[in-house]
């Protein structure tokens, strides 16, 4: 571990992380959990950089629109939103366990990644965190326990920094242990 890196940015995933459990909720029917709100204005005020990163692919199947996540994710106080709105058949560079999102991210906001953390509940979220070189925590709300259990498999050779009950535990875990103040 090494937490002499100073964090310039927190990744986070949206269903199963910010609320909501392992299926997907979409706009208008999606309620963050009591603290994340807080936690997002928090890492802000604190000089971090907090972006959503987020596979959709609903949108591409015409359940959602892009312009909706966007309205929703800015509302709860995002510096800047990174959707896929692909299909997974579409082999995508932004498709999650892909780096795409982390590394457009990196270049808008010219960032090294090393100095990122990803907070995400699905272990496409630690594969694509691990392969771009962040921070890697684990949420167990969502499909966390999942990605332990019967996705363990694909996350088994990534060292992960933190695994948290939730984003509240993830964040706190955070401030301590890379010193944000």
């Amino acid at each position: 571990m090494n937490n002499s890196r100073e964090i310039k940015a927190v990744f986070l995933d949206r269903d199963g992380t910010i609320c909501g459990d392992d299926t997907v909720h979409y706009p208008g029917k999606f309620k963050l959990f009591p603290f994340t709100q807080e936690l997002i204005s928090n890492l802000k005020k604190d000089g971090i950089k907090v972006f959503s990163f987020t596979n959709q692919p609903g949108i591409s199947a015409g359940k959602a629109a892009t312009h909706d996540y966007v309205e929703e994710l800015t509302a709860f106080g995002f510096d800047d939103i990174f959707i896929c709105p692909h299909h997974p058949s579409k082999g995508c560079f932004c498709r999650k366990p892909n780096t795409g999102m982390l590394q457009t991210a990196a270049e808008k906001h010219k960032l090294s990644l090393e100095n990122c953390v990803v907070i995400g509940d699905r272990w496409s979220d630690m594969l694509a965190a691990s392969t771009a070189g962040c921070v890697k925590i684990l949420v167990k709300t969502g499909a966390g326990h999942a990605a332990l259990n019967e996705h363990f498999d694909k996350i088994n050779d990534i060292e992960l920094e933190y695994i948290a009950e939730n984003l509240e535990d993830a964040v706190d875990w955070l401030y301590q242990e890379y010193k944000i103040t």
